[in-house]
C-alpha cells in the first residue's frame, strides 16, 4: 500500500509530473517568446527569461482586492493548476500504456477546468475589467467547446473499425491510430487545433485578456505567487494540450528511441503551428469567435462527420 502510493506520488509530482511538465512547459513558453521576437525583427528572452519571471513573481506581496471574494479569488488558480497537472500526468502515462477507458472523456473534463477557474477567479476579483473579460472568456468557452467536441466524434467514428467498442474511449488505443491522414481527420484535427489555440488564450483569441482593451482582463486583479500560479499553468497548458492533440490525431508518443523521437516532433510541430497562427492573425472580437466556431468550424466538423461515417460503412480509410 505505501508502494502504490509512493509511486504515484513520485508519477504526479516528479515524472511524468509536476517537475518534469513543469521543465518542458517553460522551455515550451519560451519557444513562443523567442520564435515570436525573431518574426518581429527582435531578439526575444534568454532560454531562463520564463523561470526567472515565475521566481521574480513568487517572491512578490499578494494584493487581494478590497471587494473581491478573498476565497473564490485566492482558490481559483489552484484549481486551474491541478486540472492541468493531472491532465500533463496522464497523458505521458499514455506513452507507457497505463490507461483506463473513458480516460478521453475525463481529459475532455480537465481540458475545461482551466477556462472555468480563470472565469470564478476574475469574477470574483470585484474589478470591472476582470468581468468583462470574464464574459468574453465564458462567451469563448461556449464557442469552441461543441466543435472540440465534435472534432474527438470524428476521431471515435474513424477508429471505430478497428478498435473493439471499449477501446474506442481509451486514449492508448487511440494513440496507435492516426486519424489525420484521412480528410475527415484532417479537418477534425485543424478545428481541434484551432480550438486548442482558443484555450491558451493566444492571438487572434486573446480576447479575454486583450491588453489594449481590458488591461489584462482576467488577469488584471492577481499579483505575487497567485499570478505565478497562473503562468505555471498557462505554460503547462502549452504542454497538455498540444500533447493531447498528439495522442488523439498523430498517433501518439511511442516508448522506444524512434517512438519518443517521432512523438518529440510531433509535438514541435503542433507548437509551430500554434506559433504560426498566433504571429499572423490580428485579434477578433468575441462575436466574430463566435460566428467563427460555432458557423464555419462547427459546419466544418458536421461535413468531418458524414465523411467519417461514410468511409467507416464503405471501408474507404482515406475518407
Amino acid at each position: 500500500m505505501i508502494t502504490e502510493v509512493a509511486t504515484n506520488l513520485f508519477w504526479i509530482l516528479i515524472f511524468p509530473g509536476f517537475v518534469f511538465t513543469l521543465a518542458v512547459g517553460l522551455v515550451a513558453s519560451w519557444l513562443v517568446r523567442k520564435v515570436s521576437a525573431l518574426v518581429q525583427y527582435r531578439v526575444g528572452p534568454p532560454v531562463y527569461q520564463p523561470a526567472v519571471d515565475v521566481t521574480k513573481l513568487m517572491g512578490k506581496e499578494i494584493l487581494i482586492p478590497q471587494d473581491a471574494h478573498r476565497a473564490v479569488f485566492v482558490v481559483a488558480p489552484l484549481v486551474g493548476f491541478s486540472g492541468v497537472l493531472l491532465l500533463s500526468t496522464m497523458l505521458w502515462l499514455v506513452g507507457v500504456q497505463i490507461t483506463f477507458v473513458g480516460d478521453i472523456i475525463v481529459a475532455l473534463y480537465l481540458m475545461v477546468l482551466p477556462s472555468l477557474a480563470l472565469i470564478l477567479g476574475s469574477s470574483a476579483s470585484g474589478s470591472p475589467h476582470a468581468t468583462i473579460g470574464a464574459a468574453r472568456e465564458m462567451k469563448l468557452v461556449l464557442s469552441y467547446e461543441l466543435p472540440l467536441v465534435l472534432a474527438f466524434v470524428v476521431v471515435i467514428i474513424k477508429t471505430a473499425g478497428g478498435l473493439e467498442p471499449g477501446e474506442q474511449l481509451s486514449l492508448v488505443a487511440l494513440s496507435q491510430q492516426a486519424p489525420v491522414m484521412s480528410i475527415s481527420g484532417l479537418l477534425a484535427f485543424i478545428v481541434a487545433l484551432l480550438c486548442v489555440q482558443a484555450k491558451l488564450g493566444f492571438v487572434p483569441f486573446d480576447i479575454a485578456e486583450s491588453e489594449t482593451e481590458v488591461a489584462s482582463g482576467v488577469m488584471i486583479e492577481y499579483s505575487g505567487a497567485l499570478l505565478a500560479v497562473w503562468k505555471l499553468m498557462q505554460a503547462m497548458m502549452l504542454v497538455a494540450l498540444p500533447l493531447f492533440l498528439v495522442v488523439v490525431f498523430l498517433g501518439g508518443i511511442g516508448i522506444s528511441v524512434g517512438g519518443l523521437l517521432g512523438g518529440i516532433g510531433k509535438y514541435l510541430l503542433v507548437v509551430v503551428l500554434v506559433i504560426l497562427i498566433k504571429n499572423t492573425n490580428p485579434r477578433v472580437r468575441i462575436d466574430q469567435a463566435m460566428r467563427f466556431f460555432w458557423f464555419y468550424c462547427g459546419g466544418a466538423l458536421v461535413a468531418a462527420v458524414i465523411l467519417a461515417t461514410l468511409g467507416n460503412y464503405y471501408g474507404l480509410a482515406w475518407l
